[in-house]
């Protein structure tokens, strides 16, 4: 894909797409757009809701950082942490709109419901740039909603008319890297952190 064609759409749809995921695992999730929300169906039978972030999700997202492995934490947050500190976690449920977005995959099937994967974007505005991070957690992954919360947030890179939407990701997270490349990333090592690439995908 065209690094210059990340937010172009035809007159047919409405978001700007993703390429093909390029093996089977990925398989994409079906959306069904319904007046509470959009329900996403996983190819193995699964569902969840997709939607914005809110401050009631706190108690969620400490669960679902419990049930991260150290491989996972690491990767996510770039260095070790053995838990999510309280004012940690109301930073990223209460975010500032203006400046951020993010976007929860709640699993509703169970009691409490559970966040199984949350994508979000920080807003540079002196550069017009936005900071990605994606997390979907293990038992959930290899179902294409790695790829589905990107495109949510490439999407709303777009609609705010950012010019480039980049992040920091392991060289070990190769499932990541991988995704990135397909969309049309561009990545390069970070001097002086060995191990770790910076990956951006210009948007207009």
């Amino acid at each position: 894909m065209p690094m210059t064609s990340a937010c172009e759409s035809d007159s047919t749809t409405r978001h700007a797409q993703l390429p093909p995921r390029s093996s089977e695992r990925f398989a994409c999730p079906r959306i069904v757009t319904t007046p509470h929300g959009e329900v996403v169906h996983t190819a193995d039978g699964r569902e969840l809701v997709m939607r914005d972030i809110e401050p009631g999700d706190i108690a969620a997202i400490q669960r679902c950082f419990k049930r991260l492995s150290p491989q996972d934490v690491r990767r996510r947050f770039m260095h070790a942490m053995s838990e999510l500190p309280p004012s940690m976690a109301q930073r990223l449920c209460r975010i500032d709109p203006a400046m951020e977005a993010a976007y929860v995959l709640m699993d509703e099937t169970v009691k409490p419901a559970e966040l199984r994967g949350v994508g979000r974007i920080y807003v540079d505005e002196a550069s017009n740039t936005a900071e990605f991070s994606v997390l979907v957690e293990l038992e959930w992954t290899r179902i294409g909603l790695g790829a589905l919360l990107m495109q949510r947030l490439v999407d709303e890179s777009c609609r705010r008319g950012l010019s480039e939407l980049w992040g920091y990701v392991l060289m070990e997270n190769r499932p990541m890297l991988q995704l990135c490349k397909e969309i049309g990333f561009v990545a390069k090592m970070v001097p002086g952190e060995a191990g770790t690439a910076q990956i951006s995908l210009a948007l207009q």
